[in-house]
């Protein structure tokens, strides 16, 4: 029931932004990306059509924003058929209960990120400890309780099929959370690989607000486990994508794609791996 979804007690809006704030990418005909502040959600469905999904909710205090794109690509009587979520960070559920509430539609999720989702389990605290810029020395001050969506979410199914996904699938890619999914479409070799990597390097806060593309792995204060980590690049490298957007910075497709995901692979443990941190062996 509706009255069971709640955040956690320290759920707050993070004044935190970027130049692509704001700003909604084409990057297929079905495939439509939007920053919200510092995080990117997914449109994915044709606009002619009224068949298409959300995938990830975006930052806390941001529900507006978000209706207010999907209506823009849908029309203004429009919603999702779901709302698909690679993992539970807050960043990536900010508005998902306001979102499940005005469309009335269900949440997606691993079950392995069930804890996260349902008030059972908070995340490993973030480190500010960690190698790397400003923005994780603030991460203690992000939201971490668990929210609860209650009935409202649902785990994916075991086959790998996404729910009004028909063609991706969806691929576990552990390392950032236990239950941290990626969806992949073999025809157009499509991907969207939620924090499993990012196309900026999220610890530098310069480089969050000017969107400095460069791919890396993912946001190293919220990565509890980096052997898991490396494998999931591994693993999503091997699927040679030809389009790729991910939870943080631009799009990124082609050649240059091609090429960093196979330096990232081959370096990951100079351009990924922190130096030190309390989540590093």
């Amino acid at each position: 029931m509706e009255k069971e979804m709640s955040y956690g007690s320290d759920y707050k809006p993070i004044p935190a932004t970027s130049m692509a704030s704001g700003v909604g990418i084409e990057v297929l005909p079905d495939l439509y990306c939007h920053t919200v502040q510092i995080v990117n959600i997914n449109l994915v469905g044709n606009p002619e059509t009224n068949d298409f999904v959300l995938v990830d909710a975006g930052m806390p205090g941001s529900v507006n924003e978000i209706i207010t794109a999907t209506e823009a690509r849908f029309g203004s009587t429009s919603r999702p058929k779901a709302i698909i979520l690679t993992h539970g960070h807050f960043d990536h559920v900010g508005a998902v209960i306001e979102l499940v509430k005005h469309w009335n539609v269900p949440v997606y999720a691993h079950e392995l990120e069930m804890p996260f989702l349902t008030g059972k389990m908070s995340y490993p605290d973030p480190d500010p400890t960690v190698e790397g810029g400003l923005v994780a020395k603030i991460s203690p001050l992000f939201p971490n309780e668990p929210i609860n969506l209650g009935n409202k979410v649902e785990t994916l199914p075991t086959n790998g099929k996404v729910p009004h996904m028909p063609k991706f699938r969806w691929i576990h890619t552990p390392g950032h959370t236990p239950g941290h999914v990626s969806f992949f479409r073999e025809s157009d070799r499509a991907l969207i690989a939620g924090d499993a990597f990012v196309n900026v390097k999220q610890e530098s806060l310069y480089k969050v607000f000017t969107q400095e593309q460069e791919i890396s792995g993912p946001p190293r204060y919220l990565t509890p486990d980096w052997e898991a980590a490396k494998n999931s690049v591994i693993e999503l490298e091997s699927l040679k994508p030809i389009v790729a957007v991910t939870g943080h910075g631009l799009p990124m497709t082609g050649e240059l794609l091609s090429q960093s995901l196979e330096e990232l692979v081959r370096d990951f443990d100079s351009i990924a791996l922190p130096d030190y941190g309390k989540y590093v062996n």
